[in-house]
């Protein structure tokens, strides 16, 4: 079966050719026009990824991630307003697992897509990959094999995106690992010096895991230098 995307876009032309080139290679693309709209659409769809523009008739994609993400185990990827690093930052803090500034390229979005695709669960088979893997940490577990994460007793809720961060953190931990660094494995990309991404992940991902966001220990920020997962704070 083809991968099903859903492409909330409100100008008609751009959708269209965005829609026909991501059919072209092999994608099973619906468009929606509308903000108001779309959440229904995705709740009862429930396609494999939706491209969701901010700025749209009726509720706004922010809005619309917000309601939805609780719900939706689906990827998201938000198309903000070139430079925007307010607009980045929001829509990965309200669950987006990447974007892509306008006016988007359609091999970039294509690229993006095709890697969060690469990484997201796929049913039984991210069940039965290869890397079959767990990791654990005091009362902090992570499996690879499941894509899940636990702290004690409780799951914690995590977008795809939110998951390879804290995968590749936990699988270095003890080590610091850059911007850079995190950006070129989990998005292909070096750091360029002004992408807040991380960043914001990082923020949700402390508040998932009660570390403390003024003096955090579980994930640690060094100075000038990256992130460190601690082996231990995790009583």
């Amino acid at each position: 079966m083809k991968t099903r995307i859903l492409l909330v876009e409100d100008d008609e032309r751009l959708a269209e050719l965005t829609a026909e080139y991501l059919r072209k290679n092999d994608f099973e693309v619906n468009i929606e026009g509308r903000g108001d709209t779309a959440e229904a659409r995705i709740l009862s769809e429930l396609p494999d990824l939706v491209v969701l523009d901010v700025m749209l008739p009726g509720k706004d994609g922010f809005e619309v991630c917000r309601s939805v993400r609780p719900h939706y185990a689906g990827v998201i990827v938000m198309l903000t307003a070139r430079d925007e690093d307010f607009d980045q930052i929001l829509g990965l803090e309200l669950g987006a697992d990447d974007y892509v500034t306008k006016p988007a390229q359609p091999r970039l979005l294509l690229a993006r897509i095709k890697a969060l695709l690469r990484r997201a669960p796929t049913g039984t088979a991210a069940a039965h990959s290869d890397s079959e893997a767990e990791l654990a940490f005091g009362r902090f577990r992570i499996s690879q094999a499941t894509r899940t994460a636990h702290l004690g007793g409780d799951i914690i809720d995590l977008t795809t995106a939110e998951f390879d961060l804290l995968w590749l953190l936990a699988q270095h931990a003890g080590n610091i690992l850059s911007r850079d660094d995190l950006l070129q494995q989990l998005r292909g990309i070096g750091f360029d010096g002004l992408d807040r991404s991380i960043d914001a992940r990082i923020s949700r991902l402390r508040k998932k895991l009660d570390d403390d966001p003024d003096n955090p220990k579980r994930i640690k920020t060094v100075r000038g230098k990256g992130y460190l997962f601690s082996k231990h704070d995790w009583q």
